[in-house]
């Protein structure tokens, strides 16, 4: 247990450098994380027989891409980051990766907002390609989790969104301080565990658009609880009750929103 207790100690963040430009191992699972969606998209559409074609799914994957990229990082800058002023008035260092001519890359992206990226996108995608807009999120239900489950090995691997302070053996030490691995909780709970929940289910679904708010669902309650082991963003902290997080809120919301859904499309349907 030792060596998984000080691991980092052990493993740099970053894989290799091109350039004098660090690749870390948070873009590669990054990278691995769109592949893994993308592919099991394609393999369920296929599996299922969904009437949406290959050149469809390539540029639907595009157009989400672009939506997740910057609803991430607006999303960021509204909800986590306390210069939100600065940026709203200087929209062009959103996404300026250099610092003083130094190259530091693009750090801060909010999951909620690449949640609200990736709706805007796909809602203008089916009114362009006259695509079923439930049918095609229900594709996305099943594909996010399975991709979304690197993305936060990533964050592990890349020492980022760290646990809070624990006495647990299975802790790892940051710095000199033991605490949870909740990257890894995130990625069984909000990742792992819903796409096979999802996965299972999807032959069961009672409308179209059901998968997609169940994983609506159950990503809030599943984040609502990860929250109580992953530190609170320092910039932030706590922002109710002395213990609620921004993450928790939000994962709130997110939860009401999809349940009024399902209420809104069983009646409906």
């Amino acid at each position: 247990m030792s060596y998984w207790n000080h691991i980092y100690q052990h493993f740099s963040p970053i894989a290799f450098s091109i350039g004098g430009i660090n690749v870390h191992w948070y873009g590669i699972m990054y990278v691995l994380a769109l592949l893994s969606a993308f592919y099991m998209a394609k393999w369920i559409i296929k599996k299922d027989k969904i009437s949406i074609s290959q050149t469809e799914l390539d540029n639907y994957f595009i157009w989400v891409e672009i939506g997740v990229i910057l609803g991430a990082r607006l999303g960021y800058i509204i909800f986590y980051d306390t210069h939100t002023i600065y940026y709203l008035t200087n929209p062009w260092q959103i996404f300026n990766p250099f610092v003083n001519g130094k190259f530091v890359g693009i750090s801060g992206m909010s999951y909620h907002g690449a949640v609200f990226g990736f709706l805007i996108a796909s809602y203008f995608f089916v009114k362009k390609y006259k695509i079923n807009f439930w049918s095609l999120m229900d594709v996305a239900a099943i594909a996010v989790p399975f991709g979304y489950t690197f993305g936060r090995i990533g964050n592990f691997l890349n020492q980022r969104l760290i646990g809070r302070v624990t006495t647990e053996p299975w802790g790892i030490y940051v710095g000199n301080t033991l605490r949870y691995p909740s990257q890894l909780y995130e990625a069984f709970l909000e990742g792992i565990l819903i796409f096979i929940i999802l996965f299972l289910y999807r032959k069961h679904k009672k409308f179209n658009g059901e998968l997609i708010i169940l994983y609506g669902i159950l990503y809030g309650l599943a984040r609502f609880t990860v929250e109580f082991y992953r530190q609170p963003d320092i910039q932030l902290g706590f922002i109710c009750c002395g213990w609620m997080t921004m993450g928790q809120l939000l994962s709130i919301i997110m939860i009401i929103v999809s349940i009024f859904f399902y209420i809104y499309k069983k009646i409906t349907n």
